[in-house]
């Protein structure tokens, strides 16, 4: 799934992304440090691997669109 980066702090590593309707969704350091990034700048896209549904739904991975997701099925 792709969305945009929206907010980032570098200290703790975490922040938030819009998905492509709008919807904001927080992503902790755990999230940011699964997709090997070092950098997050506001505006970039991304792409995101989340769980859970409605308000239990959360960033799990995330790194930059161009990057691969691991674990993304093999087309």
């Amino acid at each position: 799934m792709q969305a945009t980066a929206y907010t980032y702090d570098p200290g703790t590593r975490a922040g938030s992304v819009l998905l492509d309707d709008g919807t904001p969704l927080p992503f902790d350091a755990a999230a940011f440090d699964a997709g090997g990034l070092r950098l997050l700048r506001p505006g970039q896209r991304v792409r995101i691997r989340t769980e859970g549904d409605g308000d239990d739904r959360r960033v799990v991975f995330l790194t930059l669109q161009t990057f691969a997701d691991p674990q993304a099925p093999k087309a």
